[in-house]
Protein backbone atom coordinates (compact mmCIF):
# COMPACT_ATOMS: atom_id res chain seq x y z
CA UNK A 1 0.00 0.00 0.00
CA UNK A 2 1.23 3.50 -0.79
CA UNK A 3 0.52 6.61 1.20
CA UNK A 4 -1.29 9.34 -0.70
CA UNK A 5 0.56 12.21 0.95
CA UNK A 6 3.95 10.76 -0.02
CA UNK A 7 2.80 10.31 -3.61
CA UNK A 8 1.65 13.93 -3.76
CA UNK A 9 5.16 15.12 -2.97
CA UNK A 10 6.65 12.72 -5.52
CA UNK A 11 4.27 13.85 -8.26
CA UNK A 12 4.91 17.54 -7.65
CA UNK A 13 8.59 16.78 -8.27
CA UNK A 14 7.81 14.72 -11.38
CA UNK A 15 6.17 17.85 -12.81
CA UNK A 16 9.25 19.91 -11.96
CA UNK A 17 11.54 17.36 -13.59
CA UNK A 18 9.48 17.31 -16.77
CA UNK A 19 9.39 21.11 -16.87
CA UNK A 20 13.20 21.20 -16.67
CA UNK A 21 13.61 18.51 -19.36
CA UNK A 22 15.05 16.07 -16.81
CA UNK A 23 14.54 12.33 -16.81
CA UNK A 24 12.80 10.68 -13.87
CA UNK A 25 12.71 7.18 -12.44
CA UNK A 26 10.32 5.87 -9.82
CA UNK A 27 12.09 3.41 -7.52
CA UNK A 28 9.63 1.04 -5.82
CA UNK A 29 10.37 -1.43 -3.05
CA UNK A 30 8.45 -4.45 -4.33
CA UNK A 31 9.36 -7.28 -1.95
CA UNK A 32 10.97 -7.75 1.48
CA UNK A 33 12.19 -10.90 3.15
CA UNK A 34 13.48 -10.36 6.65
CA UNK A 35 13.92 -6.87 8.08
CA UNK A 36 13.68 -3.59 6.18
CA UNK A 37 13.26 0.11 6.89
CA UNK A 38 10.05 0.38 4.82
CA UNK A 39 7.27 -1.91 3.61
CA UNK A 40 6.69 -3.06 0.02
CA UNK A 41 5.13 -0.26 -2.00
CA UNK A 42 7.43 2.44 -0.60
CA UNK A 43 8.65 4.76 -3.34
CA UNK A 44 11.37 7.24 -4.22
CA UNK A 45 11.72 9.55 -7.19
CA UNK A 46 15.16 10.00 -8.72
CA UNK A 47 15.89 12.55 -11.43
CA UNK A 48 18.76 12.95 -13.84
CA UNK A 49 19.82 16.14 -12.03
CA UNK A 50 20.58 14.06 -8.93
CA UNK A 51 17.46 14.92 -6.97
CA UNK A 52 15.95 12.23 -4.74
CA UNK A 53 12.49 12.54 -3.18
CA UNK A 54 11.09 10.12 -0.61
CA UNK A 55 12.63 7.45 1.61
CA UNK A 56 13.10 3.74 1.20
CA UNK A 57 16.08 2.62 3.26
CA UNK A 58 16.71 5.46 5.67
CA UNK A 59 19.87 6.49 3.83
CA UNK A 60 22.00 3.35 3.61
CA UNK A 61 21.03 2.34 0.05
CA UNK A 62 20.06 5.54 -1.70
CA UNK A 63 23.43 6.25 -3.33
CA UNK A 64 23.62 2.74 -4.76
CA UNK A 65 19.98 2.90 -5.88
CA UNK A 66 20.75 6.08 -7.76
CA UNK A 67 23.56 4.33 -9.66
CA UNK A 68 21.00 1.79 -10.93
CA UNK A 69 18.52 4.56 -11.72
CA UNK A 70 21.15 6.16 -13.98
CA UNK A 71 21.05 3.05 -16.16
CA UNK A 72 17.28 3.49 -16.54
CA UNK A 73 17.74 7.16 -17.48
CA UNK A 74 19.71 5.87 -20.46
CA UNK A 75 17.58 2.85 -21.42
CA UNK A 76 14.06 4.14 -20.62
CA UNK A 77 13.26 0.52 -19.74
CA UNK A 78 12.08 -0.89 -16.39
CA UNK A 79 14.62 -2.80 -14.37
CA UNK A 80 14.44 -5.06 -11.29
CA UNK A 81 17.32 -5.33 -8.84
CA UNK A 82 17.74 -7.54 -5.77
CA UNK A 83 19.72 -6.74 -2.61
CA UNK A 84 20.79 -9.27 -0.01
CA UNK A 85 21.80 -7.03 2.90
CA UNK A 86 22.82 -9.98 5.04
CA UNK A 87 25.94 -10.43 2.89
CA UNK A 88 28.42 -8.51 5.03
CA UNK A 89 31.33 -9.19 2.66
CA UNK A 90 29.62 -7.10 -0.02
CA UNK A 91 27.83 -4.64 2.25
CA UNK A 92 30.49 -3.91 4.86
CA UNK A 93 28.56 -0.77 5.78
CA UNK A 94 27.10 -1.65 9.15
CA UNK A 95 23.62 -1.68 7.64
CA UNK A 96 21.01 -2.04 10.37
CA UNK A 97 18.39 -4.03 8.45
CA UNK A 98 19.54 -7.41 7.14
CA UNK A 99 16.69 -8.10 4.76
CA UNK A 100 16.48 -9.39 1.22
CA UNK A 101 15.02 -6.51 -0.80
CA UNK A 102 13.74 -6.24 -4.35
CA UNK A 103 13.37 -2.94 -6.20
CA UNK A 104 11.62 -1.97 -9.42
CA UNK A 105 13.13 0.96 -11.34
CA UNK A 106 10.36 2.42 -13.48
CA UNK A 107 10.99 5.20 -16.03
CA UNK A 108 8.50 8.06 -15.70
CA UNK A 109 8.02 9.14 -19.30
CA UNK A 110 6.04 12.27 -20.08
CA UNK A 111 4.58 10.68 -23.21
CA UNK A 112 3.03 7.83 -21.16
CA UNK A 113 -0.58 9.00 -20.49
CA UNK A 114 -1.00 6.72 -17.46
CA UNK A 115 1.18 9.05 -15.36
CA UNK A 116 -1.25 11.91 -16.00
CA UNK A 117 -4.14 9.67 -14.99
CA UNK A 118 -2.42 8.72 -11.74
CA UNK A 119 -1.59 12.36 -11.07
CA UNK A 120 -5.24 13.38 -11.45
CA UNK A 121 -6.43 10.63 -9.09
CA UNK A 122 -3.89 11.72 -6.48
CA UNK A 123 -4.88 15.38 -6.76
CA UNK A 124 -8.54 14.41 -6.28
CA UNK A 125 -7.65 12.17 -3.30
CA UNK A 126 -9.35 9.20 -5.00
CA UNK A 127 -8.30 5.72 -3.98
CA UNK A 128 -7.07 3.44 -6.73
CA UNK A 129 -4.98 0.36 -7.44
CA UNK A 130 -2.00 0.37 -9.75
CA UNK A 131 -0.87 -2.84 -11.46
CA UNK A 132 2.56 -2.84 -13.11
CA UNK A 133 4.09 -5.43 -15.40
CA UNK A 134 7.58 -5.55 -13.87
CA UNK A 135 9.17 -6.66 -17.14
CA UNK A 136 7.62 -4.20 -19.59
CA UNK A 137 6.38 -1.37 -17.37
CA UNK A 138 2.84 -1.72 -18.71
CA UNK A 139 0.23 -0.53 -16.24
CA UNK A 140 -3.41 -0.83 -15.31
CA UNK A 141 -5.20 1.68 -13.10
CA UNK A 142 -8.34 0.63 -11.27
CA UNK A 143 -10.51 3.12 -9.38
CA UNK A 144 -14.17 3.53 -8.57
CA UNK A 145 -15.96 4.20 -11.87
CA UNK A 146 -12.61 4.30 -13.67
CA UNK A 147 -10.47 1.76 -15.48
CA UNK A 148 -7.40 2.09 -17.69
CA UNK A 149 -5.37 -0.87 -18.93
CA UNK A 150 -2.13 -1.35 -20.85
CA UNK A 151 -2.54 -5.05 -21.63
CA UNK A 152 -2.58 -6.44 -18.07
CA UNK A 153 -4.21 -9.94 -18.07
CA UNK A 154 -7.68 -10.27 -16.58
CA UNK A 155 -6.48 -12.81 -14.00
CA UNK A 156 -4.07 -10.22 -12.60
CA UNK A 157 -6.73 -7.51 -12.60
CA UNK A 158 -9.07 -9.81 -10.70
CA UNK A 159 -6.38 -10.36 -8.06
CA UNK A 160 -5.98 -6.58 -7.76
CA UNK A 161 -9.73 -6.10 -7.32
CA UNK A 162 -9.83 -8.70 -4.56
CA UNK A 163 -6.90 -7.09 -2.74
CA UNK A 164 -8.00 -3.48 -3.15
CA UNK A 165 -10.16 -3.01 -0.06
CA UNK A 166 -7.93 -4.67 2.53
CA UNK A 167 -4.44 -4.44 1.04
CA UNK A 168 -1.92 -3.03 3.54
CA UNK A 169 1.26 -3.40 1.48
CA UNK A 170 2.17 -3.86 -2.17
CA UNK A 171 2.29 -7.43 -3.49
CA UNK A 172 4.09 -9.15 -6.35
CA UNK A 173 1.69 -11.51 -8.14
CA UNK A 174 3.20 -13.88 -10.70
CA UNK A 175 1.05 -14.95 -13.63
CA UNK A 176 2.40 -17.09 -16.48
CA UNK A 177 5.94 -16.51 -15.18
CA UNK A 178 5.60 -12.72 -15.37
CA UNK A 179 5.72 -10.71 -12.12
CA UNK A 180 3.12 -7.97 -11.62
CA UNK A 181 3.23 -5.41 -8.83
CA UNK A 182 -0.18 -4.76 -7.29
CA UNK A 183 -0.27 -1.60 -5.20
CA UNK A 184 -3.37 -0.11 -3.56
CA UNK A 185 -3.21 3.66 -3.06
CA UNK A 186 -5.31 4.71 -0.09
CA UNK A 187 -6.60 8.23 0.47
CA UNK A 188 -5.33 10.13 3.47
CA UNK A 189 -7.46 9.90 6.60
CA UNK A 190 -9.07 13.19 7.62
CA UNK A 191 -8.61 14.55 11.13
CA UNK A 192 -10.80 17.37 12.39
CA UNK A 193 -9.25 19.52 15.10
CA UNK A 194 -12.04 21.28 17.00
CA UNK A 195 -10.45 24.40 18.41
CA UNK A 196 -7.64 26.64 17.18
CA UNK A 197 -5.73 27.31 20.38
CA UNK A 198 -1.94 27.32 20.66
CA UNK A 199 -1.77 23.61 21.50
CA UNK A 200 -3.94 22.78 18.47
CA UNK A 201 -1.21 24.18 16.18
CA UNK A 202 1.14 21.40 17.25
CA UNK A 203 -1.49 18.67 16.92
CA UNK A 204 -2.48 19.88 13.43
CA UNK A 205 1.11 20.10 12.20
CA UNK A 206 2.15 16.69 13.56
CA UNK A 207 -1.00 15.09 12.10
CA UNK A 208 -0.17 16.64 8.72
CA UNK A 209 3.43 15.39 8.91
CA UNK A 210 2.29 11.78 9.40
CA UNK A 211 -0.20 11.86 6.54
CA UNK A 212 -3.56 13.00 7.88
CA UNK A 213 -5.58 15.60 5.99
CA UNK A 214 -6.22 18.26 8.61
CA UNK A 215 -9.28 20.48 9.03
CA UNK A 216 -9.50 23.03 11.84
CA UNK A 217 -12.93 24.18 13.01
CA UNK A 218 -13.03 27.43 14.99
CA UNK A 219 -15.15 30.48 14.26
CA UNK A 220 -12.38 32.87 15.39
CA UNK A 221 -10.69 33.95 12.17
CA UNK A 222 -7.83 35.62 14.03
CA UNK A 223 -6.96 32.16 15.40
CA UNK A 224 -8.09 29.86 12.59
CA UNK A 225 -6.11 31.01 9.56
CA UNK A 226 -3.31 30.07 7.15
CA UNK A 227 -0.64 31.81 9.17
CA UNK A 228 -1.24 29.67 12.26
CA UNK A 229 -2.31 26.49 10.44
CA UNK A 230 -0.56 26.55 7.04
CA UNK A 231 -1.27 22.89 6.23
CA UNK A 232 -4.94 22.74 7.17
CA UNK A 233 -8.37 23.51 5.77
CA UNK A 234 -10.07 26.23 7.80
CA UNK A 235 -13.76 26.23 8.72
CA UNK A 236 -14.84 29.33 10.60
CA UNK A 237 -18.48 28.40 11.16
CA UNK A 238 -20.10 27.59 14.49
CA UNK A 239 -20.42 23.86 15.15
CA UNK A 240 -24.22 23.88 14.87
CA UNK A 241 -23.94 25.37 11.36
CA UNK A 242 -21.94 22.41 9.99
CA UNK A 243 -23.50 19.45 8.18
CA UNK A 244 -23.00 16.03 9.77
CA UNK A 245 -22.49 14.48 6.33
CA UNK A 246 -19.56 16.79 5.59
CA UNK A 247 -17.28 14.98 8.02
CA UNK A 248 -18.40 11.36 7.95
CA UNK A 249 -15.65 8.79 8.60
CA UNK A 250 -13.33 11.43 10.08
CA UNK A 251 -11.02 11.45 13.08
CA UNK A 252 -11.78 14.11 15.69
CA UNK A 253 -9.72 15.84 18.36
CA UNK A 254 -11.87 17.99 20.67
CA UNK A 255 -9.74 20.74 22.21
CA UNK A 256 -11.63 24.05 22.38
CA UNK A 257 -10.78 24.68 26.07
CA UNK A 258 -14.37 25.89 26.43
CA UNK A 259 -16.93 23.44 27.75
CA UNK A 260 -19.97 24.62 25.78
CA UNK A 261 -18.00 24.63 22.53
CA UNK A 262 -16.53 21.24 23.36
CA UNK A 263 -20.06 19.93 23.91
CA UNK A 264 -21.18 21.27 20.54
CA UNK A 265 -18.11 19.76 18.86
CA UNK A 266 -18.61 16.45 20.63
CA UNK A 267 -22.23 16.26 19.49
CA UNK A 268 -21.21 17.04 15.90
CA UNK A 269 -18.46 14.42 16.02
CA UNK A 270 -20.72 11.67 17.42
CA UNK A 271 -23.44 12.39 14.85
CA UNK A 272 -20.96 12.36 11.94
CA UNK A 273 -20.22 8.59 12.01
CA UNK A 274 -16.63 9.12 13.20
CA UNK A 275 -13.70 6.74 13.17
CA UNK A 276 -12.23 8.26 16.32
CA UNK A 277 -13.06 10.99 18.83
CA UNK A 278 -10.29 12.11 21.16
CA UNK A 279 -11.32 14.51 23.92
CA UNK A 280 -8.75 16.63 25.74
CA UNK A 281 -9.09 16.79 29.49
CA UNK A 282 -10.02 14.42 32.33
CA UNK A 283 -12.56 11.66 31.84
CA UNK A 284 -15.07 13.05 34.35
CA UNK A 285 -15.28 16.25 32.26
CA UNK A 286 -16.04 14.23 29.13
CA UNK A 287 -18.66 12.22 31.05
CA UNK A 288 -20.30 15.45 32.14
CA UNK A 289 -20.34 16.82 28.60
CA UNK A 290 -21.80 13.59 27.24
CA UNK A 291 -24.57 13.73 29.82
CA UNK A 292 -25.37 17.33 28.87
CA UNK A 293 -25.78 16.42 25.17
CA UNK A 294 -27.69 13.19 25.75
CA UNK A 295 -24.98 10.69 24.87
CA UNK A 296 -22.59 8.37 26.71
CA UNK A 297 -19.24 6.65 26.15
CA UNK A 298 -20.95 3.91 24.13
CA UNK A 299 -22.21 6.48 21.62
CA UNK A 300 -19.03 6.43 19.55
CA UNK A 301 -15.32 5.58 19.45
CA UNK A 302 -14.56 8.05 22.25
CA UNK A 303 -11.05 8.22 23.70
CA UNK A 304 -10.94 10.15 26.95
CA UNK A 305 -8.51 11.34 28.05
CA UNK A 306 -7.07 11.53 24.55
CA UNK A 307 -3.57 10.25 23.81
CA UNK A 308 -1.11 7.55 24.80
CA UNK A 309 0.35 7.38 28.28
CA UNK A 310 3.77 8.83 27.49
CA UNK A 311 4.13 10.95 30.60
CA UNK A 312 3.37 14.03 28.49
CA UNK A 313 3.28 17.45 30.15
CA UNK A 314 4.27 20.15 27.67
CA UNK A 315 2.07 21.11 24.71
CA UNK A 316 4.48 19.43 22.31
CA UNK A 317 4.57 16.22 24.36
CA UNK A 318 0.77 16.18 24.54
CA UNK A 319 0.58 16.62 20.75
CA UNK A 320 2.97 13.68 20.26
CA UNK A 321 0.81 11.60 22.62
CA UNK A 322 -2.40 12.44 20.72
CA UNK A 323 -1.03 11.89 17.21
CA UNK A 324 0.76 8.70 18.30
CA UNK A 325 -2.56 7.27 19.49
CA UNK A 326 -4.19 8.09 16.16
CA UNK A 327 -1.29 6.54 14.26
CA UNK A 328 -1.50 3.30 16.21
CA UNK A 329 -5.25 3.03 15.66
CA UNK A 330 -4.94 3.92 11.97
CA UNK A 331 -2.45 1.07 11.56
CA UNK A 332 -4.64 -1.34 13.53
CA UNK A 333 -1.97 -1.70 16.22
CA UNK A 334 -2.03 -1.76 19.99
CA UNK A 335 0.64 0.74 20.93
CA UNK A 336 3.52 -0.85 22.80
CA UNK A 337 7.30 -0.90 22.85
CA UNK A 338 9.13 -2.62 19.99
CA UNK A 339 11.71 -3.87 22.49
CA UNK A 340 12.35 -7.59 22.10
CA UNK A 341 10.42 -7.94 18.85
CA UNK A 342 12.19 -9.86 16.08
CA UNK A 343 10.46 -7.95 13.28
CA UNK A 344 9.49 -4.29 13.18
CA UNK A 345 6.75 -4.68 10.55
CA UNK A 346 4.25 -7.47 11.15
Amino acid sequence: MSKMYELKEIYSNIEKAWAQQEKAVLVILTDVKGSAYRLPGSKMLMTSSGKMVGTISGGCLEADLYAWAEKVFESNQPFVHQYDLSDTEIWSLGIGCKGDLQFLFLPVLKEDPSWRTIQQLIQEEKEFSMVINMKTGGKAILAEQFFENQEIPEAVLQEARQLAKHQTRAKVFTYEKIPYLIDAIKSSERVVVAGAGHDAILVAELAHQVGFRVTVIDSRTHFNNDKRFPNAIHITKEFDEISRKEFSDSWWVIMNHHQLKDEEALRLAIESKPKYIGVLGPRYRTAEMLEHIGYDFASGPIYSPVGLDLGAETMYEVAVSIVSEMMSLRAGRTAQSLHGREKIHV
